[in-house]
């Protein structure tokens, strides 16, 4: 059966357009707007990051040759290229931002919780960056080192869902550190981070609000062993202390007691050293916490082989703060889509196949759950004659 409205147009319905309308006129995005609006710009920015368009003239051109299909997506008509150029590189990214924090709510009441291999009631999350290469000759306000440009995504990632809670842009040069002090973390979390974010301080500040952390320990450090506790036997784990710092920079910056629990890495052959202080978890969560954090790498590794933000259709700090931005909008619709698909596919097999049926006309529930069928036609309407 032929469906009215195409699989794009369809997850174009998932973001709010009411509350979409009420951002635009807070930021007073379409101040100057002439026929051009702040749908018109996402719904071309969204298709960019869909179909895996390189260029503004390829935006242009693939929503220009869809022969008609426009009327459902919210659009009169193909944006024309410099149009589209002069609205990325002059309305507000911030608007984007928005977008993305209110349709995060809407993924987060279809996400199916976490893992059933953790039963603490703490919310796990994952912090860390990743760093976008730039040309210094087309970007040449990222200055990062002296023949490369770059930016720097910060994400701190749900493990319920494995959702993007928070993400910061910054230049290349901003360190991970001074970064992650301007994450709201809620108390009572616990943030799984690789030994890059290592700041004795910043641990401080969250271990007083309730924050807990669990790392790998950097070396040198210098600690004193409090306590031995007993290890779980053919569990992989080394040794489980209670240690307090003894550096005279560190013990001023955190003079709390710090909990060392020490694995095997089977894969690796190597003793692998962990800090956190959560002191009533087991050793071996300690240590699949941990584990877990691997899936913000995966995270990004979706965003940089999938989606548009290796390469750039403009050159100026808002456009491309308004690429990627959306580039994490369509992410949260991916996850959506991925949420209340019964086919359970890998996030990168479901974002490959719907770029290659944007306009096709299906229902696009009937088809996530089973995008290889192929749908039933309507039967032939029978001739009645009269006699």
């Amino acid at each position: 059966m032929k469906f009215t409205t195409s699989l794009f147009g369809q997850v174009l319905q998932i973001v709010p357009r009411g509350e979409f309308l009420r951002l635009v006129r807070e930021h007073r995005a379409e101040r100057h707007a002439k026929g051009f609006t702040c749908w018109d710009q996402l719904v071309a920015m969204l298709f960019c990051q869909f179909a895996q368009s390189k260029s503004l003239r390829e935006i242009s051109d693939g929503l220009a040759v869809t022969c008609g299909k426009l009327n459902h997506l919210g659009l009169r008509k193909a944006p024309p290229k410099s149009t589209l150029a002069y609205a990325n590189a002059h309305r507000p990214w911030e608007l984007y931002q928005q977008v993305f924090f209110s349709l995060r709510e809407r993924c987060r009441q279809e996400s199916p919780g976490k893992k059933q291999h953790f039963r603490f009631k703490n919310r796990l999350l994952s912090l860390d960056s990743t760093v976008i290469d730039l040309c210094l000759s087309l970007f040449p306000w990222a200055d990062f080192r002296q023949t490369k440009g770059a930016v720097k995504l910060h994400l701190l990632l749900d493990h319920d869902g494995y959702l993007p809670e928070f993400a910061i842009l910054t230049d290349g040069k901003a360190t991970d550190v001074l970064t992650a002090r301007q994450f709201q973390v809620p108390a009572g979390s616990i943030v799984a981070l690789d030994r890059a974010y290592c700041d004795f301080q910043l641990f401080w500040n969250w271990t007083t609000s309730g924050v807990y952390f669990v790392t790998r320990l950097k070396h040198p450090a210098l600690y004193q062993v409090v306590e031995d506790r007993p290890v779980p036997q053919r569990s992989g784990i080394l040794a489980d202390q209670i240690i307090r710092l003894t550096g005279y920079r560190t013990r001023r910056k955190y003079p709390g007691r710090l909990r060392r629990v020490v694995a095997w890495d089977e894969r690796g052959q190597q003793a692998i050293e962990f800090l956190t202080n959560h002191l009533s978890l087991g050793a071996t969560t300690i240590a699949r916490i941990y584990r877990d954090r691997w899936e913000i790498e995966l995270f990004f590794k979706v965003l940089r082989q999938h989606l548009k933000i290796k390469t750039f259709v403009g050159t100026s700090p808002n456009a491309l703060k308004v690429q990627i931005w959306t580039a994490l909008i369509a992410v949260l619709l991916f996850k959506y889509l991925q949420f209340r698909s019964r086919c359970r596919l890998a996030l990168c097999r479901l974002v490959a196949l719907l770029r290659l049926n944007l306009f096709s006309y299906r229902n696009l529930w009937d088809w996530l759950d089973n995008p290889f069928q192929t749908p039933p036609e309507l039967p032939q309407p029978q001739l009645e004659f009269m006699f």
